[in-house]
């Protein structure tokens, strides 16, 4: 605890300070400079209100092992351990995401993140897999308190999706999923299937860390952006209206497509975060690989080209291929139940 004394007095210091700059009336006016600082104090008061526990814990222990030298009774003495025992662990979850705070991992654990998921192999049934996985994320979004928003989307006459990109926001939204990344590999038998046989298809997920303008800027002569009238089935405004924007980044040619809006703007802002975040997660694949060329984490790469799981329906069973793991219950996971397999991911990368 001692190690984190001078950096509470500084984020008690910056605490204060974001305090005043909330109240200013010019940042009140400045929607950017008051998205950014309330995030900045959000986290800041999380960090004191877990070093406030974490200072109440240890007072705690201390006047329990102070009484319990002078203690006689068996049955207080038995208590008073297993308050000990109790107080113990609690110091020792809090101790462990007071380091996370300091220490993170990654720098972009704190971010948002844009999703895409992808139709693979399999046809029809790939897109109605890519649909389950959607309703997967967006469940567990709900249980985490994220907000989730579509930006694109194309369905297919069965309900499924050739593609769905969305954007998940929220505290600590890509540390949570940014192990997602990869082919989600599903075998079932498919509602078409007449025969009963097995089928085995995939889907692809990416998951971006949202980039704001401050992390990635574009220039915008890199840019060719063209409107367009929107594709696949929609609403009386679907075809007949140049909404939809396209969106060329000439030094890479990355294109992005944002169509679900009804206004230009809208689409073109939504496109432009998708693009920045696409060359983001591009400029940090190439400093990774730069730093080192032959590190392999233990869970993975995250290239989408890489085969991270398997949902397999007969066996009601769930395989995460990078650590080994096996669960059951492959329906409750479905439902979005993903906590227990993302703490073993998030174990594993720490080990």
């Amino acid at each position: 605890m001692a190690n984190y004394k001078e950096k509470i007095e500084e984020w008690r210091a910056k605490f204060d300070a974001l305090e005043r700059d909330l109240q200013n009336p010019e940042v009140a006016c400045d929607p950017e400079k008051l998205q950014k600082f309330g995030r900045e104090y959000g986290e800041i008061k999380d960090a004191l209100g877990l070093y406030k526990n974490l200072e109440k814990t240890n007072r705690e222990i201390e006047e329990l092992t102070k009484g319990l030298a002078g203690e006689t009774e068996p049955e207080l003495v038995r208590m008073t351990e297993e308050e000990l025992r109790k107080l113990d662990l609690d110091k020792t979850a809090l101790e462990n995401e007071l380091s996370d705070i300091f220490n993170p991992a990654d720098p972009l654990d704190k971010k948002n993140i844009i999703m895409e998921i992808r139709a693979g192999t399999g046809g029809d049934e790939s897109a109605l897999f890519g649909a389950e996985l959607y309703r997967m994320y967006a469940h567990y979004a709900e249980q985490k308190k994220w907000k989730i928003n579509v930006i694109s989307s194309a369905r297919t006459p069965l309900g499924g999706y050739k593609e769905i990109i969305f954007e998940i926001k929220g505290k600590n939204v890509y540390q949570h999923l940014k192990y997602e990344s990869g082919v989600h590999r599903v075998q079932r038998v498919p509602e078409t299937e007449k025969a009963g046989r097995v089928h085995t298809s995939a889907a692809t997920v990416a998951v971006l860390p949202e980039a704001e303008e401050v992390d990635f800027k574009i220039n915008p002569a890199d840019l060719k952006i063209e409107a367009t009238t929107a594709s696949g089935h929609g609403g009386q405004s679907v075809n007949t209206t140049y909404s939809a924007i396209r969106i060329t980044h000439l030094p890479t040619g990355t294109i992005v497509i944002c169509q679900d809006e009804r206004s230009q703007l809208q689409n073109k802002e939504r496109a432009l975060t998708v693009l920045r975040s696409r060359l983001l997660a591009a400029e940090e694949e190439r400093r990774r690989q730069e730093l080192s060329a032959t590190r392999k984490s233990q869970i993975g790469t995250g290239d989408r080209s890489e085969k991270i799981r398997t949902y397999n329906y007969p066996q009601d069973r769930l395989t995460d291929h990078r650590i080994k793991l096996t669960l059951h219950n492959l329906q409750t996971i479905l439902n979005g139940n993903l906590e227990p397999l993302i703490d073993e991911l998030k174990k594993a990368e720490r080990a």
